[in-house]
């Protein structure tokens, strides 16, 4: 795909069409604020918009989408099921229960927020498939248009695809210079799964460094910009968060330069930055997290 704005696509497997460039909104509040960052991401030119259930401001997100002056059918809407919910009854609940604080008759993509791993339940392949039946249930009654997973490794990914009528067709996972998990996102591409990046400026610790900040230099960009193009040149969907109209408009303004691969190397080669501590093995039960 050669993008060159925010609302040009990555296609998946089923044919839905995805924005190249979304809006998260981790850690931004159900207090309007959310609402708000929605509506500037919208006019700035963003068409992707991405939430959870555990993120708690669903509705915030509803509302920025209903005011937000663009058609419904223009937006494409990611939330995410929380591991509390697991199992087939728990999972269509869940999906009703976004559906509604959403405001909205469908979603387009919804993800297994984390997999359920060995350390938590010995029968952990057999609660995903359960889960994912939830999935493939609301993907037939159109509730959902593309159905996915977040934080899966490629043996979690590997084992649900066994069981799947219907194969997952996204995996958000944590990338960025200093943590890109290389093998782990290759794996997935190979099968077909679009890799979406959470986090993809490392939680703000890589704006600083100094490797970084020369690369900036060179091609006369922010070091947030950077690493949203190295995104997307690894075929990646960056996920970008910010409540500020400056930084919302200036993150996704990548498409107008390509980095050389010797830069590309050079960011492949920023090891143990901005990892957020935390892999599927260590899935959290109920702690917060992207």
């Amino acid at each position: 795909m050669k993008a060159l704005q925010c609302t040009d696509t990555f296609t998946l497997t089923n044919g839905v069409q995805v924005p190249c460039i979304g809006y998260g909104t981790w850690q931004t509040p159900n207090d309007g604020t959310t609402a708000q960052g929605v509506m500037d991401a919208v006019r700035l030119g963003y068409r992707h918009i991405d939430t959870a259930w555990v993120y708690g401001n669903e509705e915030d997100v509803g509302v920025g989408i209903a005011k937000c002056g663009v058609k419904r059918e223009e937006l494409f809407v990611t939330s995410k099921h929380w591991v509390t919910e697991r199992g087939y009854e728990k999972t269509i609940r869940a999906i009703d229960t976004s559906l509604q604080n959403l405001k909205t008759d469908y979603m387009d993509l919804y993800l297994i927020h984390w997999p359920c791993v060995q350390k938590i339940s010995e029968n952990w392949e057999e609660i995903n498939a359960d889960t994912w039946r939830g999935f493939e249930r609301a993907y037939k009654d159109g509730k959902i248009r593309a159905i996915g997973v977040s934080n899966f490794q490629e043996k979690h990914i590997d084992s649900l695809w066994a069981h799947a009528e219907i194969k997952p067709m996204v995996n958000q996972l944590e990338f960025h210079p200093g943590y890109t998990q290389i093998e782990n996102v290759r794996a997935m591409q190979e099968r077909g799964l679009l890799v979406e990046a959470w986090s993809p400026l490392g939680s703000g610790a890589v704006l600083k460094d100094a490797r970084l900040v020369e690369i900036a230099q060179k091609y006369n960009k922010s070091v947030a910009q950077i690493c949203v193009r190295f995104a997307l040149q690894n075929g990646i969907l960056p996920l970008l968060k910010s409540v500020k109209p400056e930084h919302i408009k200036n993150n996704a303004d990548v498409f107008d330069f390509v980095l050389a691969e010797e830069d590309m190397q050079k960011l492949f080669a920023v090891e143990g930055l901005g990892f957020s501590t935390y892999l599927p093995e260590d899935a959290p039960a109920d702690a917060l997290c992207e």
